[in-house]
């Protein structure tokens, strides 16, 4: 597991009471992919499902930082940000269903969850095409003056793409309030790093775009907040972008289809290891006196929230035809 580190992540614990948020956030993701994975399987959810299963500490840490007016635009790997940022689990499996309740009423999803009360703008199935919209956002939060900050979340293969060049370009040249976020799984599909970029340092780019970079592995909730903090406060009150690499894993194949044989077992078992959902259960019971059985109804109070978005989303009915013609137009937005 690479080790690299752009700054020592002081000042990063978290108390018992927020540490105990954050790992009921994680484990809320977790579930809720698991409960969508099982799904897939019986064939109630068709097409694509990129799970988020390893990566929770990245959606939920993001989660904990927005102010209201701040948005997120990110990558078809969407449900846990989602849920992080308040999503009811019910509405987004229902989208997931393809079903008339769904959070955009059936006609998205798994790879375009949106919701602008939350501050989700969007996921986005055109690798890197998001960029540049993710520009925008900043560009009329600058424009503006309405003090919010624009979070855009990326995978590794996406800095391979011209539109995200451009997006960055324009970022650093008008110094536009965003974070870039790098969501560095290891693999693009099935291709790893090693055969997508010449370097392993995917923030060098940084200092081309005059912005500020950042570069972990993503093991503890806390330390990967306080770092995107830092971030977020830079982007707020400087107008100075910043790229941040957020080096993590995930524990699925690229979709529900990817039996992920690229890849080996002792890899996987090594990231596993240093999940960050179970780091913070761990620490919760070492430094915080939480017992297995504290543990243990959290977990099954998640799990019967996750049962019923399910049971919500099988009841809920087909959308009616003429839904899949909303809001092409903007007199209907």
């Amino acid at each position: 597991m690479d080790n690299a580190s752009k700054s020592d992540g002081a000042s990063t614990a978290a108390s018992g009471e927020e540490l105990a948020h954050l790992y009921r956030e994680m484990l809320r993701i977790r579930r809720f992919e698991e409960s969508a994975a099982r799904a897939y399987t019986q064939g109630k959810i068709s097409g694509f499902l990129h799970l988020y299963i390893g990566q929770e500490a990245i959606a939920v840490a993001t989660a904990d930082l927005l102010k209201p007016g701040d948005r997120v635009v990110t990558t078809y790997r969407d449900h846990g940000f989602a849920i992080a940022q308040g999503c009811d689990p019910g509405k987004c499996m229902a989208e997931l269903f393809g079903k008339k309740d769904g959070l955009v009423g059936g006609v998205g999803g798994s790879m375009h969850l949106f919701a602008k009360d939350k501050g989700l703008w969007g996921g986005y199935a055109i690798v890197g095409g998001h960029v540049p919209v993710a520009a925008g956002h900043a560009f009329a939060s600058k424009y503006l003056g309405d003090g919010a900050v624009t979070l855009c979340f990326l995978g590794e293969g996406a800095m391979h793409i011209g539109a995200t060049h451009e997006g960055m370009h324009l970022a650093g040249l008008w110094r536009l309030p965003i974070v870039f976020c790098i969501e560095n799984n290891r693999y693009a599909m099935g291709t790893p790093l090693s055969r997508q970029s010449p370097v392993d340092d995917l923030t060098v780019r940084a200092p081309t775009y005059r912005m500020v970079s950042d570069r972990f592995v993503v093991r503890e909730v806390s330390e990967t907040r306080s770092r995107l903090k830092a971030a977020i406060d830079r982007a707020r009150n400087e107008n100075q972008p910043t790229l941040v690499e957020l080096q993590t894993y995930r524990f699925r194949g690229h979709s529900m289809s990817d039996p992920a044989k690229y890849r080996t077992k002792e890899e996987l078992n090594s990231w596993q290891a240093n999940d960050p959902l179970h780091r913070a259960e761990r620490t919760l019971q070492s430094d915080h006196g939480f017992t297995e059985a504290q543990l243990e109804t959290i977990d099954d109070e998640v799990s019967e929230e996750m049962d019923k978005a399910v049971a919500f989303a099988d009841a809920s009915p087909q959308p009616d035809p003429e839904h899949r013609f909303k809001y092409h137009l903007a007199e209907e937005g």
